[in-house]
């Protein structure tokens, strides 16, 4: 039996906005022995990933330039959840936003947690087979999106040589790939 215990969130307060996430501040006490502590965690939506599949079994990328990295990153289409919105209409809207391929039939693969010790919302992930596309890309004026077509056998090179390095792409592809092959 676990001796691991929650801790009880006293308090918490925004510390910073900074539009699509916010730092705060929370205030706990230890369950072992009631003493308070400040820690701090980044507030944001929920996000979307979603691996939109053609026809052809070709997996649709999109390359951007992370800031946070300072890298051009291959990725899948992905986002924040709007309010209100369902994550699977999220990941619908992101897919044809980002790469102007329109998802078929769509599929959960099943909701992560990013970082458990900063982040208190979760990715909700998907698969859409039978993409095509059907217009232009839709990108925001502060991103740019190309897309790249790559076949579904050369995923797991492509995860295993560190060409995909996105630990949440990542972690959804691999997903993918094992309830693929159960």
């Amino acid at each position: 039996m676990s001796e691991i215990r929650r801790w009880i969130r006293k308090a918490s307060r925004k510390l910073v906005d900074c539009r699509v996430f916010t730092v705060n501040e929370s205030t706990s006490i230890c369950p072992r022995t009631g003493n308070e502590h400040n820690f701090f965690f980044i507030g944001t939506a929920d996000w979307v990933n979603i691996v939109p599949i053609t026809v052809d079994d070709e997996v649709v990328f999109v390359r951007q330039f992370r800031h946070g990295s300072e890298a051009i990153s291959l990725e899948i289409p992905g986002g924040m959840v709007d309010p209100g919105e369902d994550p699977q209409v999220a990941a619908v809207r992101e897919c044809l936003e980002e790469s102007a391929y329109q998802a078929g039939s769509v599929e959960s693969l099943g909701v992560l947690n990013p970082n458990p010790a900063l982040f208190p919302n979760k990715l909700h992930t998907y698969v859409a087979r039978q993409c095509e596309a059907i217009g232009e890309i839709a990108n925001t004026s502060t991103e740019h999106t190309e897309v790249e077509l790559v076949p579904m056998k050369d995923l797991p090179e492509l995860l295993q040589s560190g060409a995909i390095d996105h630990a949440l792409v990542a972690a959804t592809l691999w997903r993918l790939l094992y309830l693929d092959a159960c």
